[in-house]
């Protein structure tokens, strides 16, 4: 028999490996910006961000990542209400496929999630120096690094680019103007929902209440704060009582009874209970704590 082969040329190839970052910033963070000949991608893991890419703006929450191409001036800045995750790539690719990713963002699947999180475990493995310092421009191999790590790295980030090059070529071409709308939108609503809450904190509200008073549909509401919050809306509530109650202790001007009576709770007991469920620690332990009376004289 005659054999003949089948030339495999790559659509996509990385040919270095620049930084791999991990970051969690605090809710005040900046970084006013930089511009180099290599391609860099910004993904965010959790929370909100919003980066300059050129001359635009845009707001990314959980999920969303936007790819700066060679030369693009591109820097961040949090937004002083939620600290962002976010995960940060550079790297070197020539093939002329990357042209599909030049002023992009998009949403990231699930898959893609899995090739990112493999990534950065991989590069907790064979790199010596942390993945959590933004200003990081140098990365050194462990001289014990499992073999073949590096390779490993490089075959799921190509293979993470192909996998987006495949959704984008199903979805058929965004505009970036189409992105810039429908973020704002997404911020727009975002921010009119945590408004009504924080409004509402004395009040036990339903799903079914906050959906009607925001004009929005059950399964919208749920989508749009999962994606900023990663939990449900009644979740957030919960949770944005407590921090109130928190603030509240700090000021030390009510007891723990006038201050659940002030969020609404339908007694001391349940506030109490609800208080150490999400900051596992009661009240009173809390108002003693370290923690609280340094958050106590943060506020003086």
């Amino acid at each position: 028999m005659s054999y003949s082969s089948v030339y495999l040329e790559p659509l996509i190839e990385i040919s270095e490996i620049i930084t791999i970052h991990y970051f969690e910033y605090g809710c005040d963070f900046s970084f006013p910006g930089e511009a180099h000949d290599f391609w860099e991608f910004l993904c965010v893991d959790k929370g909100e961000i919003e980066v300059l890419a050129g001359q635009r703006h845009h707001i990314l929450t959980r999920g969303d990542i936007i790819f700066h191409e060679p030369d693009e001036f591109h820097g961040l800045t949090a937004n002083h209400r939620i600290a962002p995750n976010l995960v940060v790539i550079a790297f070197r690719c020539d093939s002329p496929a990357m042209n599909s990713f030049r002023k992009r963002i998009f949403a990231t699947d699930q898959q893609e999630r899995e090739f990112l999180a493999k990534i950065i475990a991989e590069a907790k493995a064979v790199f010596r120096d942390p993945l959590d310092d933004p200003y990081q421009t140098h990365m050194t191999k462990k001289e014990d690094a499992p073999t073949g790590a590096l390779q490993i790295i490089k075959l799921y980030l190509e293979l993470m680019l192909l996998h987006q090059l495949r959704r984008l070529g199903r979805q058929g071409p965004v505009s970036a103007k189409e992105e810039v709308i429908r973020r704002k939108q997404d911020a727009r609503e975002y921010h009119q929902v945590i408004s009504y809450l924080d409004k509402h904190l004395s009040c036990q509200l339903t799903l079914e209440q906050i959906a009607r008073e925001t004009m929005m549909g059950r399964s919208r509401l749920q989508q749009l704060i999962r994606r900023y919050h990663d939990c449900g809306v009644i979740d957030l509530f919960a949770r944005l009582k407590i921090e109130r109650a928190r603030q509240l202790i700090r000021e030390n001007r009510m007891n723990f009874t006038e201050i659940s009576d002030v969020l609404g709770y339908s007694s001391i007991h349940y506030f109490s209970r609800q208080f150490k469920k999400l900051t596992g620690m009661t009240p009173s332990e809390y108002s003693s704590s370290i923690k609280g009376i340094a958050e106590g004289n943060q506020l003086r």
